[in-house]
């Protein structure tokens, strides 16, 4: 049994699986890759965990209050200027080199060799220039948006949606959460938060099509991941036997997106976890004696832990 933490050890198995065992080679078997990634592949990148300090995010406000449909129904410019407020932050950010290793990794693989199953909705991963067919954005994009329309007597239902909008700041009266400036961390002179002022919804976001509102392309509490999306997931586990299950910057306590983790295992695959507790003694006590556990920062990890495949990281050019 090798160490859990023991860097040549993993990069031997990587190598066996990604240039095949004799038994592969002779049916022609490509090696099969999952990851999971979670909000500390992004905390290189400077952005403050969801589930983290609240006031990393927002001051006055608990940012789990605000991500529900009930939230955006009784108040979508509260809502609204919190999310103007995270893409700023998020497009302030830059893609870390774990963010880059991965994208090389699967540049790397034959095609549809290599699934990377993201909860942040961020938008770095496909910055970093990871292909599309082999990222699926479980929670959605900041940067994407759809039309709330429902259907009325004599109308059918708007399906408007739009992908990567990095428009700053969407409408004006976003304008101020859109250059990055807490709104609710202004005081009174007593040290009590000010109000916001109210923002109509006609001064929202508003669809081309109906005229009706447009929010944030996300997954929200109380609401199901895109069910097209979790069947294409689905076909890809169970196409055959998985290699290799990377656990990354995740608790991998949120479901759906935990239970590939069991799902990958069940598929014969490895489960390597690379995240800032992955060597607690609660963190080892998930793992068989087959796994691996690197305790740290993906940026730093992945690099090197992919590095037999990826070959060294070159330093990203500016984005432009």
């Amino acid at each position: 049994m090798p160490d859990r933490n023991a860097v040549a050890a993993f990069q031997e198995l990587l190598c066996r699986i990604a240039h095949g065992s004799d038994a592969a080679a002779a049916t022609g078997r490509s090696p099969r890759i999952m990851a999971l990634c979670g909000a500390g592949l992004s905390a290189a990148s400077g952005l403050a965990t969801f589930r983290g300090s609240t006031a990393a995010l927002w001051h006055t406000h608990d940012p789990m209050t605000l991500a529900t449909p009930e939230a955006f129904a009784a108040d979508p410019g509260l809502v609204w200027r919190f999310y103007a407020y995270r893409r700023h932050s998020a497009l302030a950010a830059k893609p870390n080199a774990g963010h880059y290793a991965l994208a090389a990794l699967a540049r790397s693989l034959p095609h549809n060799s290599f699934l990377c199953l993201t909860q942040n909705v961020d938008g770095l991963s496909a910055r970093a220039g990871h292909p599309r067919e082999s990222l699926r954005a479980l929670h959605g994009s900041l940067f994407d948006m759809r039309c709330v329309g429902s259907s009325r007597k004599g109308h059918s239902c708007c399906n408007y949606a739009v992908e990567d909008n990095f428009t700053e700041p969407l409408v004006p009266a976003l304008a101020t959460a859109s250059e990055g400036v807490d709104e609710t961390a202004a005081m009174t002179a007593n040290g009590k938060p000010l109000p916001l002022p109210h923002i109509p919804v006609n001064e929202l976001p508003q669809c081309p099509n109906c005229k009706s509102l447009l929010r944030p392309g996300v997954v929200w509490f109380g609401e199901a991941l895109d069910g097209r999306m979790l069947q294409s997931v689905d076909q890809w586990v169970a196409a055959g036997k998985v290699d290799l299950m990377l656990v990354i910057g995740t608790s991998a306590k949120v479901y759906p997106a935990a239970g590939y983790i069991e799902a990958a295992r069940r598929a014969g695959a490895v489960v390597v976890v690379v995240n800032a507790e992955a060597e607690s003694q609660q963190g080892l006590a998930a793992l068989r004696p087959t796994d691996f556990a690197f305790e740290g920062s993906a940026a730093d990890l992945l690099p090197v832990l992919l590095e037999p495949l990826i070959g060294k990281l070159e330093k990203p050019r500016a984005e432009e």
